[in-house]
């Protein structure tokens, strides 16, 4: 168990995970490292970075010293996590998202997760799995607005995301995730993505008394690029929950094949 100090003084059933002043010996260094297997996090990669290997090296050769339970430290932690994050020059790219995909979604969207197997399929452990449109498209690279993703992490769409919280992502985390899927959801070498013409998305929300989902227009599909022509169904009124279905286009619009009420 790594969520106490005493849990991890505690080791696992095979013997202690961390020797105080013994970097080369501590299985808990040697799995963060790779030079053990499976390397942790399990949900890797992305793997802890070097300056984050860093501190559990230093904290074992230091000789496993406690930390502060501080008031300060812990207003510290909470300043920290609502603080705008901190961008590379250019259009972020996946190298700047991964982290926040590996603490707070995989450990649901993994293969085997908290619930199992993945919720409806999703796995979030990697870029391809992020941006997978087989069954639906989460995603619409440059439309953060029409990305079911967004709309889960920002709870205009129910269940909101993370399952577990809250606390949910802060806003600097849904900020930067907004800013990533609108350049285009680079991957790592900053390669924009394809549009998924033709995928199929879903969204929920609420009807808006002009019409729109929360802001978003919703133009009944006319048929044109394949689509079918639009419905809507139970009548729903402004205020009322609705759910979208309907296809991406090659501009990364939708077209709106049905609109019903929840």
């Amino acid at each position: 168990k790594l969520d106490s100090l005493a849990g991890v003084l505690a080791g696992s059933s095979r013997g202690p995970i961390v020797k105080p002043g013994d970097t080369a010996g501590s299985e808990l260094l040697r799995r963060l490292k790779g030079q053990s297997q499976p390397r942790m996090p399990l949900t890797g990669p992305p793997f802890l970075s070097d300056a984050e290997v860093g501190l559990f090296e230093a904290w074992i050769a230091a000789g496993l010293a406690p930390g502060s339970a501080s008031a300060s430290a812990t207003s510290q932690a909470s300043a920290a996590a609502s603080a705008p994050i901190a961008l590379r020059s250019g259009p972020p790219t996946w190298r700047d998202v991964a982290p926040i995909f590996a603490t707070r979604c995989t450990r649901c969207h993994s293969p085997q997760g908290l619930m199992g197997p993945p919720p409806e399929g999703v796995l979030l452990t990697s870029y391809e799995g992020v941006l997978a449109s087989a069954d639906r498209a989460r995603v619409v690279p440059g439309r953060p607005e029409v990305s079911e993703l967004v709309r889960r992490i920002r709870g205009q769409s129910l269940p909101r995301m993370p399952f577990d919280g809250p606390p949910y992502l802060s806003d600097g985390e849904i900020d930067l995730i907004t800013a990533w899927i609108a350049a285009g959801a680079r991957d790592s070498a900053g390669t924009p993505a394809p549009v998924p013409v033709g995928a199929r998305i879903r969204l929920r929300g609420v009807l808006s008394a002009d019409g729109t989902l929360d802001g978003l227009e919703l133009p009944l599909s006319s048929g044109r690029e394949g689509g079918r022509g639009g419905r809507r169904d139970r009548s729903p009124q402004p205020g009322a929950g609705v759910e979208v279905r309907g296809t991406v286009q090659s501009d990364g619009s939708i077209a709106v094949e049905r609109l019903r009420g929840r």
